[in-house]
């Protein structure tokens, strides 16, 4: 046997054989390493999470959003750009990513009409919403209607005032949107059921008009002071709650570490000095990783008011997105904490430590093992302004953090419901005209000429004839703007007052966060929605020409042009 083995093997390796055995051990090796290949991809295919387009930042977000400026700057108040609208720059790799869509896809060939089948005879009684066929039906008939968006989901349809109305919200977003939001929208359906339960849509109502599917407050929902984990993503047209987080505790409290400026000379300066200032104390909040006691009332700036005076008393809910910022950072309302402090300073032995030189640093603080660090500012301008403390070496370690400011979903609202009416599809154009335009050495970057024929000749070789043109600007006499009537449909902020107006959405709500009393819509309101108004236009014209590097104050005058 022993033999005969030897023999078999001896021979498997002759001369003769050798070539067959080399093919046949090649081929072997190769289908190993293409199995060990494909066992390998599907592993990383399995396990990879791929960064989010959404929120990678890019270069130009990053040399925008880095401080590199000094105690003066310039401020343009014409344009007001907050954390969300710099999602912008990512405008190709988010339109990859969003085109992904949770809502249903429709591939029969359309009708306009469906059967019930929960009719069962009695086609006269309350429509049933919630029945497939109807919500299909709803489905299809938004899809086909919108053909300018993107939905992303659909909410359950919930009965209308009449019984043949059913209302039903969802998700979207513009197919040519130029900013990294999603919306959403509630309409009123009106549906035609005949005798033998036949259903089709009549009608779809205006934006906003199905307030039966928005969605409610949670009654049950504490107000949070822990800020939540994990991505947060602005959906506008969600109901607000931007109620003051409280601490729940006394534990809680007495275990806590806060940090809060007092004083200054920041007050009724321009919201964009106050954003400089608020976010260097939130940046250095977040490296020294204390809860930032804030200072919900505002003094709102003369160059805002209808008055032309300063206005304190004024909520920075009516302007911010305080739901937004609450999840996503750890801040108080002042007087909230000031109230737990008195009860339980003594007596849990809570220590302060005061700091009124704005060049002790916050890596200097980063030790301090008291429960307050206080920053006070004196009155000597501008050694008293916030923002100084992030200045000089600071500038490289404490980053504001702007992405946790957006503007009040409730403003966005309002811009949301503008673009809606122009059904997302308009070009824009910002014209900056006044004393500002005519100051050439403070503002030696706008156009030299904003004359209605230097304008009709910038747009008629970038936006067709018979196109919706919305002008942002601050020029308060709109027929300055009538001789583009005749190349274009012209729209401007006031023809959509009704939307602020006191039977509105917005002043109901604004009313009640302010205790009853009515809110103006006042010049900075009025820039917000413009400048949002202006950046979801489809093709975007500029008043500015391109600015160079040097431009890097942080406060929203580095703009580049269209032109």
């Amino acid at each position: 046997m022993l033999g005969r083995s030897g023999l078999s093997r001896t021979a498997s390796f002759r001369p003769e054989n050798l070539g067959q055995d080399a093919l046949h051990m090649i081929g072997n090796l190769c289908f190993t390493i293409f199995v060990i290949g494909v066992l390998v991809f599907t592993i990383i295919a399995a396990t990879y999470e791929p960064e989010d387009p959404l929120f990678h930042p890019s270069t130009k977000i990053t040399t925008f959003l880095t401080s590199t400026s000094n105690a003066t700057f310039q401020s343009d108040n014409s344009v007001v750009r907050t954390g969300e609208d710099f999602m912008v720059a990512n405008q190709t790799a988010f339109a990859t990513f969003i085109n992904v869509t949770d809502v249903v896809e429709f591939k029969e060939a359309r009708t306009d009409e469906t059967s019930s089948s929960g009719c069962e005879g009695n086609s006269k009684g309350q429509l049933d919403c919630r029945d497939p066929e109807v919500f299909h039906l709803m489905m299809k008939e938004a899809i086909e209607h919108f053909k300018d968006i993107h939905f992303y989901r659909f909410g359950k349809p919930a009965p209308g005032p009449e019984e043949n109305t059913c209302d039903m919200a969802w998700r979207f977003r513009p197919k040519e949107g130029k900013t990294a939001a999603f919306y959403k929208d509630y309409r009123r359906f009106l549906i035609n059921r005949t005798d033998n339960c036949t259903l089709s849509v009549v009608s779809i109502g205006d934006y906003h008009s199905g307030v039966n599917a928005r969605k409610k407050k949670n009654k049950n929902q504490k107000p949070g002071f822990e800020k939540t984990s994990g991505r947060q993503e602005q959906v506008v047209g969600e109901t607000v709650n931007d109620s003051l987080p409280v601490v729940e505790s006394e534990n809680a409290f007495s275990r806590g570490k806060y940090l809060i400026y007092v004083g200054g000379g920041d007050r009724c300066k321009s919201m964009n000095h106050y954003l400089w200032s608020f976010l260097c104390a939130l940046g250095e909040a977040q490296y020294l990783n204390r809860t930032l006691v804030m200072d919900l009332t505002l003094c709102l700036s003369s160059i805002y008011t209808s008055s032309n005076q300063d206005e304190e008393g004024k909520d920075f809910r009516f302007y911010f997105d305080f739901e937004h910022l609450k999840q996503a950072a750890s801040v108080l309302d002042h007087e909230q904490f000031w109230q737990d402090w008195s009860k339980w300073q003594i007596k849990d032995g809570l220590s302060l430590h005061l700091v009124e030189d704005f060049r002790v640093t916050p890596m200097k603080l980063s030790e301090v093992k008291d429960s307050l660090i206080m920053r006070k500012f004196g009155s000597v301008e501008p050694d008293n302004y916030w923002y100084r403390v992030c200045e000089g070496e600071t500038e490289s370690v404490v980053q504001r953090p702007w992405h946790l400011v957006w503007k009040s979903r409730r403003l966005m609202d309002i811009v949301s419901a503008i673009a809606s009416r122009l059904n997302w599809d308009y070009d824009s154009v910002h014209i900056v005209r006044g004393e500002k335009a005519k100051n050439r050495d403070l503002w030696p970057n706008l156009a030299q000429d904003t004359s209605p024929d230097a304008l009709i000749s910038t747009l008629q070789n970038k936006i067709e004839d018979g196109r919706n043109v919305y002008i942002a600007t601050n020029e308060p006499d709109t027929s300055f703007f009538d001789p583009l009537k005749d190349k274009y449909s012209t729209h401007f902020l006031d023809e959509y007052k009704d939307l602020w107006d006191a039977n509105s959405e917005w002043y109901s709500e604004t009313t009640k966060l302010n205790k009853g009393v009515a809110v103006e819509f006042d010049g900075y309101m009025r820039v917000s929605v413009d400048t949002e108004v202006f950046l979801r236009g489809n093709k975007q014209i500029e008043t500015f020409n391109e600015l160079t590097n040097d431009c890097k104050d942080g406060i929203n005058t580095c703009n580049t042009a269209a032109t």
